[in-house]
């Protein structure tokens, strides 16, 4: 991380560590300014509200003023409070500087949206749902122009809805220098159970966007590092009003981004994705654990495999039917064929999309459905699709092809509605014509799936 920076182009520098821990961070920043020619002087700012850590930091910089012109400050505090106050102007508080670099490894923690730190956020102009985000989107304000950020934080603001206004106001205030990517889920925030992929980003405040460089690892040990450059437009694509940033992986786009003819939305072909819109345990009174006379199926993300419905499941922990009354009907669909995307995967899972589709002839007499809330439901103003298009979708959505495109943005366990919505898709005819072929095959390889595609 300290060696993403630039050398300091003058003879002082201002670094800023929020969430400063130990002081790992700026110790390698440090270490990276004593070992040149003639190190700049440098002012440290160290926020670090756990009181008991402070004394390790402190020990940390003193090691330095023997090798350095260095002014180090440990700060307790909020620091969310002080940035926002220093931003927005506080007669009882002391405006901090603006710094020339700031290097973070910031907390995880979910913002409550009636919280003190989401009103204070927002008198800075800064919206967002988590800490780690919080810090960077502060940090950055505070930066002078060409000011230098390099922060590792988990890939989650990349895309969905929730991230959109810090996707915005990061892009609107700095480019995108460089981006490292973890593959492995469980390494660098294992103990905050953040199941995500984890990324290193280096901003610069002001700059002129050019192109990304994009490295890649498994894990911390870097063995297979790997590194390309790409164009901002394979970053951010032009027509995306969401700002999604994805993150590419090899120097070839792929074959989703390439082809003339995947590039219709859904609303092109009529159709729509929901959520599934039965949450268990808001109804919980009403589920069943096998059909009675007065239900209807619900179906779970266990209710499929690849190619089938398998309907009632007696040997799973979920229920298999929820109860049909006044208070059950509205959440539920008429029954027909739909294609469903479970919505969590799991750490080991090979792939993030995985389409099933809702065979009616499964359900006996039947005419309502329920789809629980870890389903994403593709239907036709709530109501089923031709079984061809069905299919088509389906298969679609289980080529590789889809699951190497949709992993440029999506880096966690969750595949959102919104996700789904925002992906391009072959025209309505395709769907059915590669529908028509998978009701053709008994039982399609990966390799099949994949050639229908190429």
């Amino acid at each position: 991380m300290a060696g993403l920076f630039d050398p300091p182009s003058g003879n002082a520098c201002r670094l800023l560590d929020a969430g400063a821990g130990i002081g790992s961070l700026s110790a390698a920043f440090l270490d990276r300014l004593a070992c040149g020619v003639t190190p700049p002087r440098v002012k440290v700012d160290l926020f670090e509200i756990d009181e008991h850590l402070r004394p390790y930091l402190v020990q940390m910089l003193d090691g330095y003023k023997q090798r350095l012109n260095i002014v180090a400050n440990v700060r307790g505090g909020d620091f969310v409070e002080t940035a926002v106050h220093s931003l927005c102007g506080n007669l009882f508080t002391a405006s901090l500087p603006k710094y020339t670099h700031a290097i973070l490894n910031p907390p995880y923690k979910k913002i409550r949206n009636n919280s003190l730190h989401r009103v204070l956020l927002r008198q800075a102009g800064i919206e967002t749902v988590n800490l780690y985000s919080a810090f960077v989107a502060l940090s950055l304000s505070m930066l002078e122009p060409k000011g230098q950020l390099v922060a590792i934080i988990p890939r989650s603001f990349c895309n969905g809805p929730y991230y959109r206004p810090f996707r915005q106001f990061v892009l609107k205030r700095a480019a995108i220098r460089h981006i490292h990517l973890f593959g492995a889920r469980n390494k660098a925030f294992k103990d905050d159970n953040v199941l995500q992929e984890n990324i290193i980003i280096m901003l610069e405040r002001g700059a002129t966007q050019k192109a990304v460089t994009v490295t890649t690892s498994t894990d911390d040990s870097f063995v297979d590092l790997q590194a390309h450059t790409h164009p901002f437009t394979h970053i951010v694509l032009p027509d995306d009003h969401e700002h999604f940033i994805h993150i590419p992986t090899s120097p070839a786009r792929d074959a989703i981004a390439l082809s003339d003819s995947i590039r219709y939305s859904l609303a092109d072909i009529g159709v729509t994705v929901s959520t599934g819109p039965v949450v268990d345990f808001r109804l919980k009174e009403y589920l069943r654990g096998m059909p009675e006379a007065d239900t209807v199926p619900l179906l779970y993300p266990s209710h499929f495999t690849r190619r089938d419905t398998d309907w009632p499941k007696p040997d799973i922990k979920k229920p298999n039917a929820i109860q049909l009354n006044s208070s059950t009907e509205k959440w539920l669909y008429p029954i027909g064929f739909y294609c469903v995307v479970r919505r969590f995967s799991t750490k080991e899972e090979k792939r993030r999309i995985v389409a099933s589709v809702v065979q009616p002839d499964r359900f006996s007499n039947a005419t309502l459905l329920g789809f629980e809330n870890h389903l994403n439901v593709f239907h036709t103003d709530r109501r089923g699709l031709p079984r061809e298009l069905a299919y088509g979708l389906a298969t679609f959505l289980n080529t590789t092809a889809v699951d190497i495109n949709f992993r440029t943005f999506n880096g966690h366990t969750q595949v959102n509605a919104t996700d789904l919505r925002l992906m391009k898709y072959p025209n309505r005819t395709a769907l059915i014509t590669l529908g028509k072929w998978a009701l053709q095959c008994q039982e399609p390889t990966q390799a099949m799936i994949d050639k229908q595609l190429a």
